[in-house]
């Protein structure tokens, strides 16, 4: 097949999704399908696009051997949207949409923002592009935490307590301590606080509305972590996630040793299907197609709550879906073939 592995893009997320897109790039090549990975954003020169254009797709090129490694911190977006050479008014670079459009199929190696939030596979819609993951619907409402919470409840999917917070609204403040701030449709753990106490609060609140406008307040649950891929459907086994220090921020997911992760999770086996059932009913609620990630805490009673819905989970080499589909037998390259599989 003639694919196109579509990373990068202008989200805080950029370094992960390009890192995702190499490693989907390697694994799909590893397959014998002839493979283009580009970064939607910065696009291609000119030079690197043969004629016909489905050429492109067999030339004899590394594209991604600029790809390092996730930083620590989330990419600079401004320097980064200034540095394209062609004008950054419009967000498809150069040549993005040719290839695509000369593709079998495009897989989404994007995160965060315009990859999750519904409005490329809206624009890949209207363009007759096929892609892998969700429709431009559920990749919205999965992208919006305080829609997400809202149609959890109305599915009776078990979730947190929670309220919103609006910007220029008067402030309201959480019944008990340490309480959750988030920003409402940020990801990787960017723009996610855990107050402490009533001043701690406050800087949380004015932290996250430097991100947006909406801010997620939620009940804090004490326990373990865990996530629950969710394939074609069906839940795939749970991991459980265990940061050897703080939380699972942005640092503690995507640098190698700063977490312990075991799949499948020690788990009672009634925990186990209650879990994994519950995370089926979040992808159902959703409206999800093809695949997504569900999160979940579980407090000390064995009692777990949904957080939120990932509609394009992480493909990084400490990434959970890949660790699950490891744990039935499926290796990366297989996986990845699976999600362009049901998909299409």
């Amino acid at each position: 097949m003639k694919i196109v592995v579509l990373a990068g893009g202008t989200s805080t997320e950029r370094d992960v999704s390009l890192v995702s897109g190499s490693m989907i790039y390697k694994a799909l090549k590893s397959k014998g399908h002839d493979v283009v990975l580009l970064d939607v954003f910065m696009g291609v020169d000119d030079a690197d696009v043969l004629e016909p254009v489905e050429n492109t797709f067999t030339q004899d090129k590394a594209w991604n051997k600029d790809i390092a490694a996730v930083r620590d911190n989330a990419p600079e977006l401004a320097e980064l949207i200034a540095s394209r050479p062609e004008s950054p008014d419009g967000y498809f670079g150069p040549n993005v949409l040719k290839l695509c459009k000369a593709a079998d199929i495009v897989f989404l190696g994007l995160h965060g923002e315009n990859g999750e939030n519904g409005k490329i596979q809206a624009t890949f819609d209207l363009l007759g592009i096929k892609y892998t993951g969700t429709g431009y619907l559920s990749s919205a409402l999965a992208m919006d935490k305080c829609l997400t919470k809202s149609i959890f409840e109305r599915a009776n999917v078990p979730t947190p307590k929670y309220f919103v917070l609006k910007s220029g609204m008067d402030m309201r403040y959480p019944s008990s301590y340490p309480a959750v701030v988030k920003t409402s449709c940020g990801g990787s753990s960017v723009g996610v606080y855990i107050a402490k106490d009533e001043k701690e609060y406050a800087k949380a609140v004015r932290d996250a509305f430097s991100y947006e406008a909406d801010v997620l307040v939620e009940q804090y649950i004490k326990g373990r972590e865990f996530s629950v891929g969710v394939v074609n459907g069906e839940a795939y086994p749970i991991i459980e996630i265990a940061p050897i220090s703080g939380f699972y921020d942005y640092k503690n997911k995507y640098q190698a040793g700063s977490t312990v992760e075991t799949c499948p999770a020690d788990l009672p086996e009634d925990v186990t299907r209650g879990m994994q059932k519950a995370a089926e009913l979040a992808y159902e609620a959703l409206s999800m197609k093809s695949y997504a990630r569900m999160d979940f805490m579980m407090d000390e009673d064995n009692n777990f709550y949904c957080l939120e819905a990932n509609t394009l989970p992480g493909m990084t080499p400490t990434s959970l879906l890949p660790q699950e589909a490891a744990a039935i037998g499926e290796d990366f390259a297989t996986l990845c073939e699976k999600l362009i599989k049901v998909s299409l």
